[in-house]
């Protein structure tokens, strides 16, 4: 382990040499940015046997630290991940270049020709656990947007992470750009994270994407500024006038296709007029489906649940467990959610028009859905390509942070010797 004064040393030269890239990559034109990415999609399906072997040794290691079955799922990879890897990167290289797009444009009385336009951020951070994919993600979406990153995954995808970043290098050497532009953090020591969020001189944002006790700690010591990916407490809302097919699909898919993703279902609450119905089927169906229903007082009655307690609501499970509740009505729902959510992602099940307009007028969740699996809280399923993650805050990035959420504008004014009178 290298001692503090290393680790500054080292985080420091790799945040100048970030911001070296970063210059040159902010003019780098569309060709040469698709081109980068492209040849990356190529090194990583070639080396996809080096990046399972080096998958393997960090299973290894998550086993060994005892890591939840969420956990080591969100950190395996196969052969149709790593295609995944690959597909993600050609989207995000497929997509228009943002950078330079007009956003707006127009002319004063005085003479002057405004135009306002797409900016690179310059250096991004990127403090992740776990997933191994989000080199790929962030990385990609990041030599789009112009910007420069520096990348720290979490200890358990230490390996894997490396092996993937070695791709993104090579695409970025046979394009000719600054192979300083993606850089991953070489130690698994906790003080790089540290280093990283006081890098006010060549770090531009901080994007944390992990579990809270992480995002906590960024929006607690960061004085750079943060993008928040905070806890996916996703709730589903049976109404009145659910349709059965409709909400056993939906809820079904929200908590059973991945239970490790921020997007999977926690908290199910269904008006009480359909308990006896379409409630009781769709409990029943998730407990054959293996999932641990934890229901209050209402739902007990219903064989194979288990009794919820005041710490289920507004809890983040991440596994085969969901929370479900009774509620008197949608004003019940949405108060529910207001006080337990963390505006991440919610829907509604519903063939009522009323009823969907008030539930998205009146919660102000990044994604709000409605009669659709929330596992569709995801930049790739946007046609984003992929994203660096689900941001949370209201400041300017939020929902699914892709291309064009990782950039800023600057104003580009125009005379002929005007002057201002």
């Amino acid at each position: 382990m290298k001692d503090q004064t290393e680790i500054a040393a080292l985080m420091a030269e790799i945040g100048a040499r970030a911001r070296a890239a970063s210059a040159d990559l902010a003019i780098a034109d569309a060709a040469s940015k698709r081109a980068a990415l492209e040849a990356a999609a190529e090194a990583v399906w070639a080396g996809r046997g080096e990046i399972l072997a080096a998958n393997a040794r960090d299973l290894d290691y998550g086993r060994d630290k005892g890591l939840s079955h969420a956990m080591m799922d969100r950190l395996a990879l196969d052969e149709a991940r790593i295609q995944g890897i690959v597909d993600g990167l050609r989207a995000v290289a497929a997509q228009d270049d943002p950078v330079g797009e007009v956003l707006a444009e127009w002319d004063r009385p005085t003479g002057l020709h405004i135009r306002r336009v797409r900016t690179p951020l310059g250096v991004v951070g990127v403090i992740y656990e776990s997933r191994p994919n989000v080199t790929a993600d962030a990385g990609a979406l990041c030599v789009k947007s112009g910007n420069a990153v520096i990348l720290r995954g979490g200890s358990e995808s230490f390996h894997s992470s490396g092996a993937i970043h070695a791709c993104l290098v090579a695409g970025l050497r046979a394009a000719g750009l600054p192979e300083d532009a993606i850089q991953l953090v070489p130690t698994r020591d906790r003080a790089a994270v540290e280093a990283m969020l006081t890098m006010t001189d060549t770090i531009d944002v901080i994007i944390p994407r992990g579990g809270k006790g992480l995002v906590g700690l960024v929006q607690r010591d960061a004085r750079v500024p943060v993008f928040a990916h905070l806890e996916g407490i996703v709730h589903i809302y049976l109404d009145a006038a659910a349709d059965a097919a409709k909400a056993l699909r939906v809820v079904l898919n929200a908590k059973t296709r991945r239970t490790g993703i921020c997007g999977a279902a926690e908290c199910l609450l269904i008006h009480r007029d359909i308990v006896d119905t379409i409630g009781r089927d769709v409990i029943r169906a998730l407990i054959e489906a293996g999932v641990e229903v934890r229901a209050d007082a209402a739902l007990q009655g219903i064989a194979g649940t288990v009794p919820a307690t005041d710490e289920d609501w507004g809890r983040e499970y991440l596994d085969s467990i969901i929370a479900v509740k009774v509620v008197e009505n949608i004003d019940d729902a949405i108060a529910h959610i207001r006080r337990y959510g963390s505006n991440h992602t919610e829907c509604i099940v519903t063939e009522a028009d009323a009823a969907a307009a008030r539930f998205f007028a009146r919660l102000d969740s990044a994604i709000l859905m409605r009669n659709a699996s929330t596992q569709f809280a995801d930049g790739g399923e946007f046609g984003m390509g992929a994203e660096i993650g689900i941001a949370t805050g209201k400041m300017h990035a939020r929902g699914p942070v892709g291309a064009a959420q990782l950039t800023s504008f600057k104003y580009l004014v125009e005379g002929d010797g005007t002057v201002r009178a």
